[in-house]
């Protein structure tokens, strides 16, 4: 890229953070730390390309100056984990609903896929979900007690065999990211091909209901988690395929720590869906309404936690800074 076009490009940015730091507005050292981060990409690709030119200078002022900022207003917090969930993450994970939205499109439509696959062919499930399963579910229908799989381990087991299991699908689905984002999308495909074709088999059997109120019960957080541990792959597959202004090698360095940083958001997440699935999903005599009340909260912690506590943040972020 030319230099008068890189100018042009970002210079209504540049304009705007050097007037938020001549006017000394009042900007949280989280907000100088998103712009100081910003402008020392720009510093990095001008240095690399205009060397010595009075962009690279410009930007070199700018930035020392944001950075001394952030130095007199930044103040340590008491608990960094706390900090980094409440505040570092959600933050900035806005800048990646796009790839959120895609990773639940690509599930949702193999989900679907699965269910018609399962639908027109007899012998898929038992592909899919192996005939050991399929034959151990079919004697627990005949016993009355379609759920009895998630009885047969102790609680303790399942719950820490779950939750160790899903997190290393979360740091695959992540890691697979270097692929271009391909390897995130076949693991995506592989876990919604399977779900679907598993609720089509109890919909076969006249026990869709059932199956579900007990499934998703910790189905909901597991699953959406999953959703968002292929936003991470994605995130780093779109820095490998579109760098934008910067070095591929720079945009991918920044999409693994911005995938590292969604992966590590699931955790505590994956936590409480193997403590679901591991101690009250095996409560199949639980009352209709406690099973949808569980489902409706699950459902609405993880869309307040990833889709609207980000965007409010932003928001706030904005109409505090003057920044519209």
């Amino acid at each position: 890229m030319r230099e008068a076009a890189f100018v042009r490009q970002n210079k209504d940015k540049w304009v705007k953070y050097e007037s938020l730091l001549q006017n000394n507005r009042n900007l949280s050292p989280g907000q100088l730390s998103d712009i100081y981060v910003e402008l020392s990409d720009d510093l990095s690709y001008s240095k690399t390309f205009y060397p010595g030119s009075n962009t690279t200078k410009y930007l070199n002022g700018l930035a020392s100056g944001i950075h001394q900022s952030i130095y007199r207003s930044k103040k340590e917090s008491g608990n960094r984990f706390i900090s980094f969930f409440t505040k570092e993450f959600p933050s900035q994970f806005h800048r990646h609903q796009k790839q959120l939205l895609l990773s639940f499109l690509i599930f949702a439509g193999f989900c679907i896929i699965g269910a018609y696959s399962s639908a027109t062919d007899a012998a898929f499930v038992r592909s899919i979900m192996g005939d050991a399963y399929v034959n151990m579910t079919l004697e627990n229908i005949a016993n009355e007690d379609p759920m009895a799989v998630y009885k047969k381990a102790s609680e303790t087991d399942m719950f820490l065999g779950i939750t160790i299991n899903n997190i290393k699908v979360s740091l695959m689905a992540f890691s697979l990211g270097v692929l271009a984002g391909i390897g995130t999308v076949f693991l995506l495909m592989q876990n919604a091909v399977m779900l679907g074709s598993f609720q089509f088999f109890f919909y076969e059997k006249g026990l869709l209901w059932e199956s579900a109120r007990t499934i998703w019960i910790h189905g909901t957080i597991e699953i959406s988690v999953i959703i968002v541990a292929g936003c991470a792959g994605l995130v780093v597959g779109k820095s490998i395929l579109f760098p934008g202004t910067y070095s591929r090698l720079k945009s991918f360095t920044m999409g693994i720590k911005d995938g590292l940083k969604i992966v590590i958001s699931t955790i505590p997440f994956f936590i409480i869906a193997g403590f679901l699935e591991g101690f009250v999903t095996r409560i199949t005599s639980m009352p209709d309404w406690l099973a949808i009340l569980i489902i409706i909260t699950s459902l609405a912690l993880i869309l307040f936690y990833y889709v609207y506590y980000p965007l409010h943040l932003l928001k706030k972020s904005n109409n505090e800074s003057g920044i519209y």
